[in-house]
């Protein structure tokens, strides 16, 4: 995913209550519908004990209008009453990155 610094991550952090009651799905059309919205750089994923979601955006106006989208403001409000026990929501400025990569011998 190509992206032009500076931009915007947004972290979300959670811990699950043990309700699923379509969190598998819900979290899927999430992303895809995020994947929809203008401003939208990409995504990264990692579910265990904690979970941790990574969206990546253009500006923080992108990131304001995916958090008053209908559909993401149900899911919200969903994730409020069912699926999470804690959640924290970071907005950070992406000003430099790098990466590793192991090359095959």
């Amino acid at each position: 995913m190509k992206k032009n610094k500076p931009y915007y991550a947004v972290i979300f952090t959670s811990t699950r209550t043990n309700v699923d009651n379509g969190y598998a799905e819900m979290a899927e059309a999430m992303e895809t519908l995020a994947k929809q919205q203008p401003g939208f750089l990409g995504v990264e994923s990692a579910r265990s004990a904690v979970g941790i979601t990574v969206s990546y955006w253009e500006s923080l106006e992108a990131i304001s209008r995916w958090k008053a989208h209908t559909d993401h403001v149900f899911a919200q409000q969903q994730g409020i009453k069912d699926w999470y026990s804690w959640y924290k929501v970071r907005i950070c400025l992406v000003e430099r990155e790098y990466d590793f990569k192991k090359v095959p011998s």
